[in-house]
């Protein structure tokens, strides 16, 4: 299906919980957020009749995303059920690393072909202060767990945040040198208001070609601009959505854990389906692509976003 101005929607973020068993200082309070009650949020059931009514408009891409999809104990049976839905051709997941190495394997068998793990920093004190909980090995053991487990494609995300990694950009890079992984820098959003995260945060993703001079041009992967490093054995990509918005490409509807489709990430718009049966559900996602806005508005420190919630309860 296409929008009003003619952009084809193929691509489905569904977030299955909004909690998280880290606490990253730019995503979310220390104490977390509010946990729903359990009969306000999307079932297994509701989940796979909303891929099936996106898919039947046009969706062909689906990544499951949080919150931390991996705490949610069903979650190898909605990856396994949710790839088994006919025109789903690309299943991914986007977690952060720290319970994927006792389920990566299950993940793969269960469907998933690709799957991004976030990643901010590598030096164990920092990881631990910017996730408020985490411990760094935890998100290595994922990473071979994931490489020997033998997904199509591994990501590492990680935010750029100025004067926390900025100074770590050559040896987040490096990591393409020891694993066959792709690194993308992504520009930090002013999605939640951290009182940890000052104006000083918010940097061009133009510092990585600063801080790598050897880097060498590539191609564009969706959102990501791809470049490589001599002898690497992945690529790294550089995502700026807040000094160089791709609205004008945008294909992709996102659906919140609790049942909402956000058309636009930045926009406060939400359409319910919480409860509805599939083929009303297809009703409104056909509604929501309808009215999705031809821009996201303004996007700066000075500017932050309309999305009206924090990114952990839309999914990342």
């Amino acid at each position: 299906m296409k929008d009003s101005t003619g952009r084809k929607i193929t691509y489905l973020r569904l977030s299955v919980t909004d909690l998280c068993n880290l606490r990253c200082r730019y995503c979310m309070p220390e104490a977390g957020v509010c946990a729903k009650a359990h009969d306000e949020m999307l079932t297994e059931e509701e989940m796979l009749s909303a891929v099936r009514a996106a898919v039947s408009l046009g969706v062909n891409k689906v990544r499951i995303t949080g919150g931390e999809p991996l705490i949610k104990k069903n979650i190898v049976s909605i990856c396994e059920k949710t790839a088994s839905v006919p025109g789903v051709k690309d299943l991914a997941l986007t977690t952060n690393g720290t319970l994927l190495a006792g389920m990566a394997s299950d993940l793969r068998k269960a469907g998933v072909m690709r799957i991004n793990i976030s990643l901010d920093t590598i030096v164990p004190e920092k990881y631990s202060y910017i996730t408020r909980r985490g411990k760094l090995e935890d998100v290595f053991s994922g990473i071979e767990a994931a490489l020997e487990a033998g997904f199509r494609k591994i990501k590492i995300n990680t935010v750029l945040i100025g004067g926390f990694n900025d100074d770590e950009i050559p040896d987040l890079a490096a990591l393409t040198m020891k694993w066959p992984v792709d690194i993308r820098f992504i520009e930090l959003m002013p999605v939640y208001n951290s009182p940890d995260i000052g104006p000083e945060a918010y940097i061009n993703a133009s510092k990585i070609i600063e801080a790598l001079p050897g880097l060498k041009e590539d191609c564009t992967d969706g959102v990501a601009r791809l470049y490589s490093l001599k002898g690497a054995k992945g690529k790294i990509g550089i995502i700026s959505p807040v000094s160089n918005a791709f609205c004008s490409d945008c294909n992709r509807v996102r659906i919140t854990a609790d049942g909402k489709i956000k058309p636009c990430l930045h926009r406060a718009a939400e359409y319910s389906i919480k409860g509805l049966s599939e083929s009303k559900m297809k009703d409104q996602l056909a509604r929501a692509i309808s009215e999705k806005p031809e821009r996201r508005g303004e996007l700066s420190c000075a500017s932050p976003s309309g999305a009206g919630r924090y990114m952990n309860q839309i999914g990342g």
